[in-house]
């Protein structure tokens, strides 16, 4: 709240302009979305909208009126030898609204962007965990939700469902992979709904995937089925990896030279991962908690800063123009 007072405040005075001229620059804001549109009455995940069509709009029209939007490509030179102000785009997962939605704002303002693909949503679609969570939580007539051993207490399932969905996604991400999986099950039973079969206008298609790499959208890899990485051993990291680089390659023709980390925080990748995508020969990968890219960000740790629904104009503006004061590393 302090940051979005700060933030209105610094763009209506036009302090925030002064100071992005005096403040240097010293690396590049990474920004990642995951949705466009409107998902207010979505029975899936709504927090992975990122803003509606309109805002996205103008956020992007302001990056491309004040700042420099380059390709990751282009991260090792302009973190060298950084200049103006930097800022590089990028979406999470292949959800179909990127290329319905999105896309067509990209190319109208002429502004490149990253899209990081999880292969296995793309070949064989079907509502991804998350999603499935948020959906069985909105559907379910039940009062209560009795998922022991992983809840000592049955859940509260309440009017508003939110609280709910936030605290099963938590504890999903928190499991190893396998119990990770257990716990969905449960879940559908314990629901007593089940989602139906299939996942019409979810995902993309390669043809839309390639359509966009042929005009110069960075295309990277995000796994095959989008787990948690650090909770699957080093030969299934390796399977999701490679497998979702093969994917790429075979459908674009091009190598999958960067990465995003599925959820992507601090827990959430490990050294078995780095030493999976170093040999893959990705040249970056992506976290997912906040930050700001200088020279010294690792190699396989470059910072994303989240693009939420809730962030207005003044905000975006502010995280662009002074990204070493707003975008801090300060959530996991």
């Amino acid at each position: 709240m302090k940051k979005r007072i700060a933030a209105r405040l610094l763009s209506g005075t036009g302090i925030g302009r002064a100071l992005s001229a005096m403040l240097p620059q010293r690396g590049v804001l990474v920004l990642n979305y995951h949705r466009v549109g409107d998902g207010s009455a979505s029975p899936y995940d709504r927090e992975l909208w990122s803003a509606t069509v309109d805002a996205f709009d103008a956020q992007i029209g302001f990056l491309k009126r004040h700042c420099d939007v380059i390709s990751p490509s282009d991260l090792d030179a302009a973190l060298a030898e950084p200049r103006s102000r930097l800022v590089l785009v990028t979406f999470d997962d292949g959800y179909r609204d990127n290329h319905e939605l999105a896309f067509p704002v990209l190319q109208a303002h002429g502004v490149p962007a990253t899209f990081f693909i999880a292969t296995g949503f793309i070949d064989h679609p079907s509502i991804p965990w998350w999603d499935e969570i948020a959906w069985l939580s909105r559907s379910t007539q039940a009062a209560r939700i009795p998922l022991a051993p992983w809840f000592a207490k049955p859940l509260q399932v309440g009017h508003r469902r939110t609280p709910l969905i936030r605290k099963l996604l938590a504890k999903y991400k928190s499991l190893p992979a396998d119990d990770a999986g257990a716990m969905l099950s449960a879940l559908r039973e314990a629901t007593g709904v089940a989602h139906p079969p299939g996942a019409p206008g979810h995902w993309m298609d390669w043809s839309m995937i390639r359509e966009m790499a042929d005009v110069g959208m960075t295309i990277g890899g995000h796994t095959v089925h989008h787990p948690v990485l650090s909770r699957l051993s080093p030969a299934r990291q390796r399977e999701e990896i490679d497998g979702c680089a093969a994917r790429i390659l075979a459908e674009t023709g091009r190598r999958m030279e960067y990465f995003a980390y599925p959820v992507g925080s601090r827990w959430a990748f490990d050294d078995s991962t780095r030493a999976c995508l170093e040999a893959a020969g990705v040249r970056r990968a992506f976290s997912y908690y906040g930050g700001y890219a200088t020279l010294a960000s690792p190699r396989f740790d470059v910072p994303r800063v989240a693009i939420e629904d809730h962030v207005g104009i003044h905000e975006f503006k502010a995280m662009a123009r002074l990204p070493q004061v707003f975008c801090a590393r300060t959530y996991d």
